[in-house]
């Protein structure tokens, strides 16, 4: 194992060179571009024996993805904001055709007005498109969850195309000294792709057909079991990962103070950490605050959310999304676990980091001293007045 000082796509890219992907469809757009680069340079020194594909748009790239898997080919792509939103319609080929793709989405804002940051609103927007859906922290999660991705989506009893979500700028563009695997310690942990899930001439089976009513319902049900199998799929593939790396990863959630938090901000990306050191902050001040990280937003986390925040006297969902004429994304669906458990606690929603503006310490500060008080159900971080939440 050797140490580098990496950017976030950096970081991610070298995680992609250990998995030996057989195909890359590349379609550069900011902020992911310096994935692309990398694994371009990768290919070309002879680091990575894959072939290379500049394609010509998004749509293109997760198109060339598809059939490349469909082939029987480990593959991967990356895209951002609007081109996540062009490639909308294969996404939904991709889970439909159960093909394990792993792809990376650097999060950033979408349009209009035109915006180049990071928010999460692109990647939220497509929950329901049936990828498993999995948010970093930093830089050494980035490249372990590169790693880790291609074996909980290629797992059988999963078979799903799996995003991995990186923060824009503040993760993908930001140094960190890093980890790197060795590539015996990497083929240990990840064995080469093989399914049946492909073309074969010698064994023909029809593949991305049409279902009608009395079909279709079928196939969209074993998706959904796919999707809920990668719960103890991914707690499996973190056990064998800190085995061979060293590395500890907690699942679909990770919490911090919570055992006895009163006031709990839940989270995802990178954050998570700023709200980790508020809370440090306020409990020097006797203020029993906690965080919750969300690490994957498909599936869900129900259970563990409602088990953290049954007994705390008042929780808020800090988010960069927007469901527009609604409510965060992820408060909805954070709320909706406390429902199902029959879990009344007052949970409010900030929305924050649109566009990429900064989210302060004194931002976080100031929610765990709201939710103490009690405030507007829905709050726009930096917009004061009347108008929040109207």
């Amino acid at each position: 194992m050797s140490r580098k000082f990496l950017s976030g796509n950096e970081a991610f890219a070298e995680g992609i060179r250990l998995a030996r992907p057989q195909v890359i469809s590349a379609y550069p757009i900011t902020p992911q571009t310096i994935v692309v680069e990398r694994l371009s340079e990768m290919v070309e020194d002879g680091s990575l024996k894959a072939e290379y594909v500049h394609v010509e748009s998004e749509h293109s790239a997760l198109s060339c993805a598809i059939g490349a898997s469909a082939a029987g080919a480990r593959a991967f792509t990356a895209t951002s904001s609007q081109g996540l939103l062009y490639m909308a319609e294969c996404l939904y080929y991709a889970a439909g055709g159960r093909f394990p793709i792993v792809m990376m989405n650097a999060d950033r804002s979408t349009a209009l007005p035109w915006n180049i940051y990071g928010d999460q609103r692109d990647s939220l927007s497509q929950l329901d498109s049936g990828w498993i859906q999995a948010y970093a922290e930093n830089a050494q999660e980035a490249l372990d969850l590169a790693l880790m991705s291609y074996r909980i989506a290629e797992d059988s009893r999963v078979q799903t195309p799996y995003m991995a979500n990186l923060d824009g700028f503040v993760l993908t563009h930001t140094y960190e000294t890093v980890d790197i695997p060795t590539h015996d310690q990497a083929d240990r942990f990840l064995p080469p792709y093989e399914t049946d899930n492909r073309i074969d001439l010698q064994n023909p089976k029809n593949m991305a057909f049409s279902a009608g009513p009395d079909t279709n319902y079928i196939f969209k049900y074993k998706a959904h079991k796919g999707i809920l199998a990668a719960a103890d799929v991914i707690k499996e593939t973190e056990k064998e990962f800190e085995s061979i790396f060293g590395r500890h990863y907690t699942g679909l959630t990770e919490n911090y103070l919570t055992d006895d938090a009163d006031y709990i901000i839940v989270t995802l990306g990178s954050i998570a950490g700023l709200c980790r050191e508020t809370a440090d902050k306020l409990r020097d001040k006797g203020i029993k605050a906690g965080v919750v990280r969300i690490r994957y937003m498909r599936p869900f986390p129900n259970d563990e959310i409602s088990s953290v925040l049954k007994n705390v006297r008042a929780y808020a969902v800090l988010e960069k999304d927007i469901s527009f004429g609604n409510e965060g994304t992820v408060f909805t669906n954070v709320n909706s676990a406390l429902k199902k458990a029959g879990i009344e606690v007052k949970g409010y929603n900030y929305i924050g980091g649109l566009g990429g503006r900064n989210i302060s310490a004194e931002d976080i500060e100031e929610i765990y001293t709201d939710i103490a008080n009690g405030t507007d159900a829905v709050n726009f971080i930096g917009i004061g007045g009347e108008d929040n939440g109207k």
